[in-house]
């Protein structure tokens, strides 16, 4: 397991450092994925001329900023990266983690400027779109239209799920369905070997996600831990006894089957 660490941030990418189209959309690796629905060949030539290039990102650096504005859009093409608001004496709210495949920077096309910050676990290759060429997709491809319609809902239900944690779940309950969620999440976009997943988060992370204290979260974790129902050793995640640890979380159902990918 990984241990806690400072958090390193950088300003977000600036235009001149966006390479020119690398992965063609035909033959993005995600799309072979089960988890995506195809597009028809008309949207997937539309997506291939909103897309500019691609962005390679190290880990700790900012993608979005709370409170700017950003003239790009984002898919992730592989990597981790995680959403998070911080009060000015410096406390962080993670609100959720984001895996290959999740659309980032919605929010600035929408209300002009970000309500949270965008910053990578990993080093990660990043899609990049021009927010100003967004209109074009609700225009002429109402299909696409309705994947950012359900991007947006999707969003919501993973932040409803986060305030019942932060509000109603035991520690150990809140753990437990923190570890599942992302374990399932990182299964469908192929990130899973067997019931093993590497997870590039640390306690403090995990901490910052489930409102706890850097204390109660290692206590936490060690109790649950010690159930043997999943195992956390250098970095990588073991489900052990799936049915016990979603019976913990009260883990209703996992995400839905088809995802959208812009």
């Amino acid at each position: 397991m990984r241990s806690p660490s400072k958090t390193k941030s950088s300003t977000a990418p600036a235009a001149n450092k966006i390479a020119t189209r690398q992965t063609p959309c035909l033959k993005c690796p995600l799309r072979a994925l089960k988890t995506f629905r195809e597009f028809q060949p008309a949207e997937l030539e539309f997506v291939e001329w909103f897309k500019t290039g691609e962005f390679a990102s190290d880990e700790g650096a900012t993608i979005l900023m709370e409170g700017h504005s950003s003239p790009h859009l984002y898919t992730i093409l592989s990597g981790w990266a995680f959403r998070h608001k911080t009060l000015p004496d410096g406390r962080r709210q993670i609100l959720n983690f984001a895996l290959p495949g999740d659309f980032l920077g919605l929010q600035t096309s929408m209300f002009n400027e970000m309500q949270h910050s965008v910053e990578t676990l990993t080093k990660t290759v990043l899609c990049v779109f021009p927010r100003d060429k967004i209109w074009s997709l609700y225009e002429k491809f109402p299909g696409l239209a309705y994947d950012l319609t359900w991007i947006a809902a999707r969003s919501e239900r993973l932040l409803d799920e986060q305030l019942l944690s932060v509000g109603r779940r035991s520690a150990q309950e809140k753990m437990a369905f923190v570890l599942l969620h992302l374990f399932y999440r990182a299964q469908a976009v192929g990130l899973a070997t067997g019931n093993k997943v590497v997870f590039p988060f640390t306690q403090q992370h995990l901490a910052d996600s489930l409102g706890l204290s850097l204390v109660h979260t290692n206590k936490t974790l060690k109790a649950l831990l010690a159930r043997k129902w999943c195992r956390w050793k250098d970095g990588t995640f073991e489900l052990v006894d799936e049915a016990a640890l979603r019976e913990l979380a009260c883990y209703e159902g996992d995400l839905a089957s088809l995802r959208p990918l812009i």
